[in-house]
């Protein structure tokens, strides 16, 4: 039996999608774009917008005519790349890369600004802290069911209040005025804040959490497909009005704290020492609340979903198992620290997002060349080649070699070198489909396309239900 739900609850449930979005990653780089951009932020935070935000809604669109599951347009381009493809993307925004970085920034914001102890002590409290934090993560993780009272009715009112509470004291007594853009923002500002806004990982991040959002939609009975696909985009454009506002307010916290703090390396330095300078030592304990409640919200969502598509796609061990699997390898990489995990997980990020983009933007597209597969193929080579240099760049291996050979590509230096191979593989790969005489695709949407619900052990065996 289908359910309409009201707006009230379709609010809650926009709040909820938008609260898996608002991890730490999320606020920590649109104030380091409006500290070194200035009184001319608007021209890089627009291109920010458009790949931080933007590709958010793009990604949810898309996502909601598969029913919330990433494989069925991933396997456009050929079921071994889908497999590929999705393996990657969920551990990358699992447990390889997201659950331990939120657990190590989580520390390094909340935690460690309020010890005066040695390397050695730090890491004996690291450990302490990751371990209860991700039992925590795991325990709300095993009945996805309940994340809309949860998160949507809880976590999210707390963040929200805390949030607004600094930026607007940031709004009422300013720390000062912007400055005149430094570097990287004196040439090439709107390109530059584009390729920032990847770092937000928010495009990934959409296409991994549709099939635990989809279950939470159901959760409040919403089951027909057309109903669900209604509901996933409303909450999208909530999400997206959300993360908008959260993104531009940031940038003015950063654009408007030179005079006061000064230029600092990274955004969680702008955002914590403005919360001092805002609020003093209540501001610091308020960002750590912030930072740690963002934190429990996005590696719920994370460990959700990568448990659900691997539970689906290897069903001889069941959603609960995956849970805890993939919470003990976040938990081990965690303490590796911080700055390990990073450069571990930056060359597999910067494979992977050309290749989502460009896959986002051929099922929009897919009326226009008939869903051809050469299309999808040649447009993913021509990404995913430059996407592989990209990826070697990051490791800090052959730099100047590869800019070398490839620095005559458009964008190429300032990291978008993939958008034109993308383009001319994609209408190489439409000739090659004519002269082959493919059959065109259509890809409607199709009520079996439902994302099926992740097993849990519950007493009968079934999924658990709210």
């Amino acid at each position: 039996m289908n359910t309409k739900i009201s707006p009230l609850q379709t609010l809650t449930i926009g709040l909820m999608l938008l609260a898996m979005f608002l991890g730490a990653g999320n606020i920590i780089f649109a104030p380091l774009v409006g500290q070194q951009a200035g009184r001319s932020s608007v021209v890089p935070m627009a291109g920010f917008l458009l790949t931080g935000v933007g590709l958010v809604l793009l990604a949810i669109i898309v996502l909601a005519r598969a029913g919330g599951r990433v494989e069925p347009l991933s396997d456009r381009v050929h079921p071994w790349f889908s497999r590929g493809f999705c393996a990657l993307m969920f551990l990358a925004l699992g447990p390889l890369y997201v659950i331990p970085r939120t657990g190590s920034v989580v520390y390094e914001i909340a935690i460690k600004p309020h010890l005066d102890i040695s390397p050695d002590a730090s890491r004996i409290i690291l450990l302490a802290f990751s371990t209860a934090f991700t039992a925590l993560t795991i325990y709300l993780s095993l009945d996805t069911g309940k994340l809309v009272n949860r998160l949507g009715k809880l976590i999210t009112p707390v963040f929200s209040v805390l949030l607004l509470l600094i930026i607007g004291k940031s709004f009422f007594t300013p720390m000062g005025t912007p400055q005149d853009p430094v570097e990287p923002y004196l040439s090439g500002a709107f390109l530059k804040g584009f390729t920032e806004g990847y770092f937000t990982m928010d495009a990934l991040a959409a296409l991994v959490f549709g099939g635990v959002f989809i279950q939470s939609i159901r959760a409040v009975g919403v089951t027909k497909p057309s109903e669900i696909t209604k509901v996933f985009i409303k909450a999208g454009i909530i999400t997206v009005i959300g993360l908008s506002l959260l993104h531009i307010s940031m940038a003015w916290i950063g654009a408007s704290s030179v005079e006061a703090i000064g230029y600092l390396d990274n955004g969680g330095a702008v955002l914590a020492e403005s919360s001092r300078y805002l609020l003093g030592t209540a501001g610091v304990v308020a960002m750590g609340v912030i930072v740690f409640l963002t934190g429990v919200t996005t590696n719920i969502a994370c460990l959700s979903s990568v448990s659900e598509y691997f539970g689906n796609t290897m069903p001889s061990i069941s959603y609960r198992v995956w849970v805890y699997i993939f919470g003990a390898a976040g938990l081990l990489f965690t303490n590796f620290g911080l700055e390990i995990v990073l450069e571990t997980a930056i060359p597999l990020l910067m494979f992977l997002y050309p290749l989502a983009i460009t896959l986002i933007l051929l099922v929009l597209c897919n009326r226009l060349f008939s869903g051809y597969q050469s299309v999808y193929v040649g447009a993913m080579i021509g990404a995913g080649i430059i996407a592989v240099f990209d990826a070697v760049k990051s490791t800090g291996f052959f730099v100047e070699q590869i800019d070398s050979a490839l620095g005559f590509i458009p964008m190429f230096l300032q990291g978008g070198g993939w958008i034109i191979p993308a383009l001319i593989g994609a209408g190489v790969g439409y000739v090659v489909a004519r002269l082959r005489k493919e059959q065109p695709r259509s890809y409607e949407p199709r009520p079996e396309a439902a994302t099926p619900a992740p097993q849990t052990a519950s007493p009968a065996g079934h999924p658990a239900a709210n």
